[in-house]
């Protein structure tokens, strides 16, 4: 029996039993030549549901947004992004490796926001001298911070106005739209192009969903197959992001929910900082001296969290987190720093 507490990522939710019978049952066909009917319907649904044209299903978040990036810009382009941001920081520089774009990263403002005065000076003039700046990309949430809304509708028209493409890192896009208490296609509507990710929050095993126009998902579907990503009989995969969106959607406010209650059985205790949560997500700082004993200790307590040598420590709560895992969590926490 698993009895450990994982609080690394939601990317280490296991498919329930339900998602399991649904992956067993599901219809399948060859998608590299577009004939898998539950893959296919996936794609449809999503586009639908987030209003656009098309859509195109994928292994993973990197890959579409990697493709994303790829079917905006073309070598020698430039697109902006945040300083701290996932398609920057941590997708293994793919858009410069293989589409060789150039990025131009901005730092957030503590809401996760990329300021339009900072992004308005980093464009690049029509120059033989300079990469063209072509695109925007967003996160959302970042760091679990929803962004708000009337900065995405800013965002629009900042890009409408400098002839920019608006391009959505949604990995998390269900979390923000459960905060916000809007349909996901609120947040969406902004967009050129939207990534969402089913395996963190949503608790699918595999499989990312890039959705755009008819045209810019023509020539993803094109770069997805450069970059390898042609899959046969992927419908098994595309029932489990069907049962994760007509399933794990509502459910998320119980992620945040525990989060929030998380947060609060931690403050107050001596030798720990509660740094923030937003959505599903918790930071706090320990003293670097004593990471060692603290990861010691929780080790023991079979309780998993991402710690390095920072301060600075993330936990996400996800589906396979009870309200008794979250006390078991608590009271680990209240023996160590007692």
């Amino acid at each position: 029996m698993n009895d450990w507490i994982d609080l690394r990522s939601d990317t280490v939710t296991r498919p329930t039993p339900a998602m399991r019978e649904a992956m067993l049952r599901a219809e399948v066909g060859d998608d590299v030549y577009g004939e898998d009917p539950t893959v296919n319907a996936l794609q449809d649904r999503l586009a639908a549901e987030l209003g656009f044209e098309a859509a195109l299903f994928v292994p993973s978040g990197t890959q579409s947004n990697l493709l994303a990036l790829m079917s905006h810009c073309e070598r020698g382009d430039e697109y902006l992004v945040g300083m701290d941001a996932h398609t920057y920081k941590y997708e293994g520089g793919g858009a410069a490796v293989l589409g060789s774009i150039q990025p131009q990263p901005v730092p957030h403002a503590d809401d996760g926001t990329l300021p339009l005065d900072a992004l308005a000076s980093v464009i690049k003039p029509v120059d033989p001298h300079f990469a063209r700046t072509r695109l925007l990309c967003l996160e959302n949430t970042w760091h679990g911070r929803p962004l708000p809304l009337d900065y995405l509708a800013a965002a629009r028209r900042f890009c409408a106005a400098h002839g920019l493409a608006l391009h959505l890192d949604g990995a998390r896009l269900y979390n923000a739209a459960v905060a916000c208490g809007v349909p996901a296609r609120e947040i969406a509507r902004h967009f050129d192009s939207v990534s969402v990710c089913f395996s963190k929050g949503l608790g699918a095993p595999v499989g990312s969903v890039l959705a755009g126009s008819r045209a810019l998902i023509g020539k993803a579907r094109r770069w997805r197959k450069v970059a390898g990503g042609g899959w046969r009989q992927a419908g098994m995969l595309a029932a489990a992001c069907l049962h994760a969106l007509d399933h794990h959607v509502a459910r998320l406010a119980e992620d945040h929910a525990r989060a929030a209650r998380l947060a609060a059985g931690l403050r107050g205790l001596p030798g720990l900082t509660v740094a923030g949560q937003h959505t599903g997500m918790v930071f706090i700082e320990v003293p670097a001296e004593r990471l060692p004993a603290f990861k010691a200790h929780m080790e023991a307590a079979r309780i998993r969290l991402s710690i390095g040598y920072l301060p600075t420590i993330r936990m996400v709560t996800h589906l396979d987190i009870d309200d008794a895992g979250i006390e078991r969590t608590l009271a680990a926490f209240r023996e160590f720093f007692r």
